[in-house]
C-alpha cells in the first residue's frame, strides 16, 4: 500500500512549477558535487606537486637545473608556473638586448628589466588565482540561492495544499498535516543542496588564500633569484625583506664598481 505521506506521493501530486523547482535544485546539486569532487582531487594533486617542486627548487644547484625540471615535469602547479613566467621574461629581455626578434621597443618590453620581470610574475599569479577560483562563483550562487528556491517551492506547495483543503471543506489535523508536510519537503531539499555548497566554498576559499599567500611570498624570492642570481633563504625569514636586502646589496656592489667602469644594470643578470 502506497504511503500517503511519502516522498513518492509528494512527487506524484506536484504541478509543473514544483517540478521545475525540483529540477533546478537537482542540477545545482549535481553541479556542486561535481565541483567538490574535481576541485578536491585537483587540490590534493596540486599540493603534492607544489611541495615536490619547491623542494627541488631550493635544492637545485643553478637555474639550468630548475629550467630542466620545468621542461620535464611541466607547469601543472602554481609555483612552477610562476618560475616559468620568470624564465620567459628573462629570455625575452635577453633577445631584445641582443637585438634579436624584438630589436625595436614595444609596449611589452618597454621599461626597465625589473619592471618586465615584476609584471611577468604578477601575471602568473593572476592566472593561477583565476585557475584556483574556478567554480567558486557557482558554489557561492548555489549556497546563497538554494534555500530561497526551496522556500519558494514550499510556499507554492502550501498555497495549493490550502486550496485543496478549502475545496474539500475538511480542516482537521489529519487533512492538513499531509499536504503541508509535503510542501515543507521543498525547504529540506533546498537546505540539502545549499549546505554542501556553502561548506565546500568556504573550504576552497581558505585553501586558495593560503596558496596565494605562499605564492606571493615565493614570488619575492624568485624575483631576487632571477634578478641577482642569488637564492635567498627558503622562507626562513620574511621573503620580501630578504629579497629586498639581496637586491640592495647587488645595487651597492654595482655602484662601487662604477668608479672603475661604466655601471651596468643588475636586473636580470643571470650568474
Amino acid at each position: 500500500m502506497e504511503n500517503p505521506l511519502g516522498f513518492a506521493h509528494f512527487l506524484a501530486h506536484t504541478d509543473i512549477v514544483a517540478r521545475i523547482v525540483l529540477c533546478l535544485m537537482l542540477i545545482a546539486s549535481i553541479g556542486s558535487w561535481y565541483l567538490i569532487a574535481t576541485k578536491g582531487v585537483r587540490g590534493l594533486r596540486t599540493r603534492r606537486r607544489s611541495a615536490e617542486f619547491l623542494a627541488a627548487f631550493w635544492e637545485a644547484p643553478n637555474l639550468e637545473a630548475v629550467a630542466a625540471r620545468i621542461r620535464e615535469k611541466g607547469t601543472t602547479e602554481p609555483f612552477a608556473h610562476l618560475v616559468h613566467h620568470g624564465f620567459t621574461a628573462i629570455e625575452q629581455h635577453n633577445r631584445c638586448k641582443s637585438g634579436g626578434e624584438c630589436s625595436t621597443v614595444n609596449l611589452v618590453n618597454a621599461g626597465n628589466p625589473e619592471d618586465l620581470l615584476t609584471s611577468a610574475l604578477k601575471r602568473a599569479i593572476d592566472e593561477d588565482k583565476a585557475s584556483l577560483e574556478f567554480g567558486q562563483t557557482f558554489l557561492a550562487t548555489v549556497a546563497s540561492s538554494a534555500p530561497f528556491v526551496g522556500l519558494f517551492g514550499t510556499v507554492w506547495g502550501i498555497y495549493h495544499a490550502l486550496i485543496a483543503i478549502g475545496m474539500s471543506g475538511q480542516g482537521t489535523l489529519d487533512k492538513v498535516a499531509g499536504p503541508v508536510g509535503e510542501a515543507l519537503i521543498m525547504t529540506g531539499i533546498g537546505l540539502a543542496v545549499a549546505i554542501p555548497a556553502a561548506v565546500a566554498y568556504n573550504h576552497f576559499a581558505r585553501e586558495n588564500r593560503g596558496t596565494l599567500s605562499q605564492l606571493n611570498a615565493f614570488a619575492y624570492d624568485v624575483f631576487a633569484f632571477l634578478a641577482t642570481g642569488v637564492k635567498t633563504s627558503p622562507m626562513l625569514t620574511d621573503a620580501r625583506t630578504t629579497s629586498e636586502k639581496v637586491i640592495a646589496m647587488a645595487r651597492a656592489q654595482g655602484v662601487a664598481a662604477g668608479a672603475e667602469c661604466q655601471p651596468t644594470h643588475p636586473g636580470l643578470a643571470l650568474r
